[in-house]
C-alpha cells in the first residue's frame, strides 16, 4: 500500500457519509474538530466516506459542502472521496490476505446471528469464524456465492503475540467515561468485515488507510464510534500504520432524549437555514 503521509503536529478531519443531509449532530462534530485544529494551528480535512454506493448520493455530497461552508468552515482541497481510492484499500486487503490474516466468509447475517446465539455466552459472544476447506471455498466462489472478507482475530493474535501491547490515547471521553491510555480490546468486535465481494472495502479498513495516508494525528468524533477504535487500533498494528490520538465527544440529543440521527429524520441544517436560523445562531446554540 502507499506510504503514509508525514504528519504535522495536529491534523484532524470530519468524515461524513453522503447518505442524507447533515443535522445538528454533524454540525457539532464538524465544529468540534474544526475549532480544535484552529486552536492547535493545525490542519482540518474534509473526507467523504462514500463506499456505500447503494445509499450515497452526489446531491448529498454537494449539500455537505454547502452546509459546512454555511457554518463558516474551511478545509483543504482537493477533498478525498473514498470511492476514488479503492486501489489503496485493495492493496491493504491484499497485504493482510497474503499474510493469512483474512478469510472468505459465506455466512449470511442471519446465520451469523444464529451462530452468536448458540455460542456458550449467547449474544455477548462476538462472532469468530474460520476459513473453509480450500476445495469448498473454490466451489462456492466459482458458483458466484456472495461472501465477505473477514479479519481473523485468531490469526491476528498469533501474528502479534497477543493483544496486550495494543493501546491508544483517549483525550476525550468514551461512553463509559473512558479516558487516558486505553487498552484496546479488538476481540469485542469479533472477526470484523474488511470488504465484501461486491464492495471493495468496509468501514474499518478504509478509515485506517485514509487516516494514515492523510497524516491524521487526532481523530475527533462522537462517542458512538468509541468501540470502533479498538478494532482500528488492531488494524493499525497489523498494517504498521501510525496510531492517532482519539478524542471522542458527547452526542447531541433532541428534546425527546434521542440522539440526532439521519434515520430518525432529525431536522437538517438545510431546514434550519430555510427557517431563518443563521449560522451564528446555530454555533451559539451548539456552544461555539
Amino acid at each position: 500500500m502507499p506510504d503514509a503521509r508525514p504528519a504535522p503536529s495536529f491534523t484532524t478531519r470530519f468524515a461524513p457519509s453522503p447518505t442524507g443531509h447533515l443535522h445538528r449532530g454533524h454540525a457539532f462534530s464538524a465544529l468540534t474538530a474544526f475549532e480544535a485544529a484552529r486552536a492547535a494551528e493545525g490542519r482540518f480535512i474534509l473526507r467523504i466516506e462514500d463506499i456505500d454506493r447503494t445509499r450515497c448520493r452526489p446531491e448529498f455530497e454537494a449539500a455537505t459542502h454547502e452546509d459546512l461552508a454555511w457554518l463558516g468552515l474551511d478545509w483543504e482541497r482537493p477533498v478525498r472521496r473514498q470511492s476514488d481510492h479503492m486501489a489503496d484499500y485493495g492493496a491493504a486487503l491484499r497485504d493482510l490476505s497474503e499474510r493469512g490474516l483474512t478469510y472468505r466468509c459465506f455466512r449470511t447475517r442471519r446465520e451469523i446471528a444464529e451462530a452468536i446465539e448458540s455460542a456458550p455466552h449467547g449474544a455477548m459472544e462476538a462472532f469468530r469464524g474460520a476459513p473453509l476447506p480450500r476445495d469448498e471455498e473454490v466451489r462456492r466462489v466459482e458458483a458466484g456465492e456472495p461472501y465477505a472478507w473477514r479479519l481473523s482475530l485468531d490469526a491476528a493474535e498469533r501474528t502479534l503475540g497477543g493483544f496486550d501491547s495494543l493501546t491508544f490515547l483517549e483525550e476525550g471521553q468514551g461512553p463509559g467515561g473512558e479516558h487516558g491510555v486505553i487498552a484496546a480490546r479488538p476481540a469485542l468486535g469479533g472477526d470484523v468485515v474488511l470488504a465484501r465481494k461486491d464492495v471493495g472495502v468496509a468501514y474499518h479498513l478504509a478509515v485506517v488507510v485514509d487516516d494514515a495516508l492523510q497524516g491524521i494525528t487526532h481523530v475527533i468524533r462522537g462517542q458512538d464510534l468509541f468501540e470502533a477504535a479498538h478494532v482500528q487500533r488492531l488494524l493499525q498494528a497489523l498494517l504498521a500504520l501510525p496510531t492517532p490520538v482519539y478524542r471522542h465527544h458527547r452526542l447531541l440529543a433532541g428534546p425527546d432524549g434521542k440522539r440526532f440521527a439521519k434515520r430518525d429524520r432529525a431536522q437538517t441544517l438545510r431546514e434550519l437555514r430555510a427557517s431563518g436560523m443563521t449560522a451564528a445562531e446555530l454555533r451559539r446554540e451548539l456552544g461555539f
